[in-house]
């Protein structure tokens, strides 16, 4: 994934002097973009899974999940570095994670809920958490904290 590590660097350095708090980078080996139904095609949610390819198991493990609350969370490809890219508002913070593969889904049942089965929650290497603002010193001054 050297070039996509390559691409987040450029990224961060090029959009973290704009953004204040900062922008959180990460890499995954696959983006999935899964459309959940009911039993009567309603659509009930919609979310993007990330998966890091396993060559012990050879399949690709479930790190985390987030709803798709609006169309910008969408990856997108970078045709310059040939990676998707799916960019949002994370608290304070934009997100940014970047793969190499994006693939679309259209189920009636959760896959996320499914990979439980192969790799418990607790056992995931889930995106890290963005810092929080922590007040410090006189008048409501704060500061970034992990």
């Amino acid at each position: 994934m050297g070039s996509i590590t390559t691409t987040c660097a450029i990224l961060l350095a090029t959009a973290g002097s704009r953004m204040g708090t900062g922008m959180f980078c990460d890499e995954v080996d696959l983006i999935e973009i899964n459309h959940c139904y009911d039993e009567k095609g309603h659509l009930v949610f919609e979310q993007l899974i990330f998966y890091d390819w396993s060559p012990s198991k050879s399949r690709y493990d479930v790190r985390d999940w987030r709803l798709i609350k609006d169309d910008v969370q969408m990856p997108r490809k970078d045709h310059r570095s040939g990676v998707y890219v799916a960019i949002w508002r994370d608290g304070r913070v934009l997100r940014k994670v970047l793969a190499k593969t994006v693939r679309e889904t259209w189920t009636q049942y959760d896959p996320e809920v499914v990979e439980q089965a192969f790799l418990p929650k607790g056992d995931r290497q889930p995106l890290p958490k963005p810092p929080t603002l922590v007040p410090v010193g006189p008048k409501g001054a704060s500061t970034l904290r992990r």
